[in-house]
């Protein structure tokens, strides 16, 4: 076994890979860019090694640096996570080369099943079902066109080396084929360094059913059940669960044998996934094999017990797997919702900076937090948006999904914005809980978006009776401070009105009775509170009614903010008399900022495409903003002129920051 790993990566993968690591007591090494010296796998780590800017291209995608720094702490074998060079077949091959093991498989496989032309070549000799469409790679957006007008539309615009949704896009016609051409191989380019797209027939209604296989140096594969992933926006998965509450054992064990079928075709060494997509009928077709750890891992870790860093490692040393297909348990249900950094109130820009407060919820009872972040630590616009990944094993489905939501609302993050509230109204869909979806279930149901009015909850009246409990305990603690004027002192009333924070000043005014020691009651509704909640906290746990309940509620000057299940609310708890003479307050509108185009989200200005006195179209391209390697064009809503440049090329922007105005 080895005594030293680097881990090649960054992050949540990172510190995953070093957990196991450090069970299996072997050191390990991190390395780190600049945006990255103070993260917390750098402190995880026995050792750490810094290896350039904070641009990946510059520092965790260069290979010679990896292996230098492999070198140079005498580390035996390197991990690569997921992404960045994980799935490189020249990093591969150069670090068995230079006689370092590569905990992944070996450098022929990942040629042969990473290239997404090759594999689905190759999975069509091994007799695997695979979409039409068309496997070479296309040279220019007319040539896409003429051969997504042979397959029929619509069709699915891949890049060959493409991954996490990155170099994809759907066309349903002429248009949408030549622009989606166009991006698909500038994003190829830009994160892959490989520019080759190609077409294939897009499955309507699909969905994405992944399978886990295992292989080792013996010759001996297994799969490890499957993965629903079919709840994804933009082709980004956002929950995933296993097993699927879809297919039957039929369809699995006939997907099983396909993906193991696959395997062996390649002499695969390591964990490895099979994704298929499958239809309405359970037909299922061969999408892509993924030669590396998926990010979903933890999942299948939840149903089989198993530990899937663990056994790549053991396998890299060349250590047999120590069971048999028939030894692979399946118990329970495990789901895991990916915890980004991005506002889903303003259509999931990315949101960067400082997290404030972190405080994830406690791992136990089946619950389990994947994290590369702590609280003060940095969100970098350089990588990606994930702050932490949120693990539940149940007994059951319905078990896991009221695991998950319990999770979520005692998952607190204050600094960025996350898609928390999202993952909340996602598990409470009927829809979902009835696991009736598929991959277009996001596009469907929130086709205009994300909006604060689509959180669906069963007693919204309860966050208003828990900032009546918060406001009442802020009250008693006014009244039992000593030295207080006899005849002056602070008086508490039993009744109040919450005042809940509307748009544009429509506050809404709810009559509420909170006497000392007795159930606070909102019109006719009661709630007997018990809550371990004190000031300065956030995370409020308790019953209510005799039944269980995670919440948040935090003091924002005169205003409460109480979140619960998703929905989160703006509250003033006052005597009836002060709720009176709020009602004649003047409301003060914000500035009219329609004549700037402002920055929707922290990041980097890659063009401004539009010069002073240029007049301009509703609809055409402005400016292009760069964060977490996702483009973003910036379009004019209205025809008008641009009259002022106020932000140059090449400039970090924050988020609502002018960029330029209108005459």
């Amino acid at each position: 076994m080895f005594k030293k790993i680097l881990i090649a990566n960054r992050g949540e993968i990172a510190c995953r890979v070093m957990k196991t690591a450090k069970k299996m007591g072997i050191k390990t090494v991190a390395v780190y860019s600049d945006a990255d010296r103070d993260a917390r796998h750098v402190e995880l780590a026995d050792e750490a090694v810094f290896i350039g800017p904070a641009p990946s291209r510059e520092s965790y995608l260069v290979a010679q640096k990896i292996i230098d720094a492999c070198k140079a702490t005498g580390a035996e074998a390197v991990h690569p996570g997921y992404g960045f060079l994980s799935e490189n077949e020249d990093f591969a091959r150069r670090v068995e080369e230079e006689g370092i093991v590569f905990i992944g498989p070996k450098h022929h496989s990942i040629a042969a099943m990473g290239d997404k032309i090759a594999s689905k070549k190759l999975a069509n000799d091994a007799k695997v079902n695979t979409i039409p469409g068309w496997n070479e790679a296309i040279e220019s957006p007319e040539a896409a066109v003429k051969i997504a007008q042979g397959i029929g539309y619509p069709v699915m615009i891949k890049a060959s080396a493409g991954g996490g949704g990155k170099g994809l896009r759907v066309a349903f016609n002429d248009k949408e084929a030549f622009e989606g051409f166009s991006s698909c191989r500038n994003e190829a380019r830009n994160s892959f360094g490989d520019d080759r797209v190609f077409i294939e027939k897009f499955v309507e209604e699909p969905r994405h059913i992944e399978i886990q296989v295992l292989g080792d140096a013996h010759g001996h594969v297994v799969y490890l059940h499957e993965r629903e992933c079919s709840i994804q926006r933009r082709h980004q998965k956002v929950i995933e669960e296993a097993p699927s509450p879809f297919i039957s054992d039929a369809t699995r064990q006939a997907m099983g044998a396909q993906a193991v079928a696959l395997a062996q075709a390649v002499k695969y060494q390591s964990a490895g996934t099979v994704e298929f997509v499958v239809g309405k009928d359970q037909s299922f077709y061969f999408l892509e094999m993924n030669t590396r750890l998926q990010v979903e891992h933890p999942v299948t870790e939840g149903i089989t017990g198993l530990d899937l860093v663990e056994l790549m490692i053991r396998i890299a040393a060349g250590e047999p797997l120590p069971f048999t297909q028939a030894q692979i348990p399946r118990r329970g249900w495990a789901m895991e919702c990916r915890i980004n950094a991005e506002d889903p109130f303003r259509g999931f820009l990315p949101s960067t900076g400082r997290l404030v407060r972190y405080l994830p919820p406690a791992e136990e009872g089946g619950v389990r937090v994947d994290t590369g972040v702590e609280e003060g630590g940095e969100i970098p616009m350089f990588y990606d948006s994930m702050i932490a990944k949120l693990i539940v094993h149940g007994q059951d489905r319905l078990d896991a999904i009221a695991k998950m939501r319990e999770a979520l609302n005692g998952f607190v993050i204050r600094g960025v914005s996350s898609n928390i509230p999202f993952q909340a109204a996602l598990l409470a869909h009927p829809k979902f809980v009835a696991g009736d979806f598929n991959t277009g279930f996001i596009a469907q149901h929130y086709a205009s978006g994300f909006r604060a009015e689509d959180v669906p909850h069963d007693d919204p009246d309860f966050l208003l009776a828990l900032a009546a409990a918060a406001h009442r305990s802020y009250r008693e603690r006014a009244a039992g401070i000593g030295g207080q004027l006899a005849g002056h002192g602070v008086v508490i009333g039993d009744e109040f009105v919450v005042v809940v924070k509307g748009a544009g000043g429509q506050h809404r005014h709810v009559p509420a009775q909170a006497g000392a020691g007795s159930p606070i009651r909102i019109g006719a509704k009661r709630y007997d509170i018990a809550s371990d909640w004190h000031f300065g906290a956030i995370r409020a746990s308790g019953q209510c009614n005799g039944q269980p309940f995670t919440a948040q509620i935090e003091r924002q000057g005169l205003w409460l903010r109480v979140e619960h299940n998703g929905l989160r609310i703006e509250a003033m708890v006052l005597n009836p008399r002060a709720a009176e003479l709020l009602r004649l307050m003047p409301f003060k509108a914000p500035a009219d900022m329609s004549r700037f185009l402002l920055s929707p989200m922290p990041g980097l200005l890659v063009d401004i495409a539009v010069k002073p006195g240029q007049a301009v179209q509703a609809g055409e391209r402005l400016a292009v903003i760069e964060a977490m390697k996702m483009e973003n064009i910036l379009i004019a809503a209205q025809d008008g002129t641009v009259a002022e440049l106020l932000a140059a090329k090449g400039e970090s922007l924050a988020v609502d920051q002018p960029i330029l105005s209108f005459a």
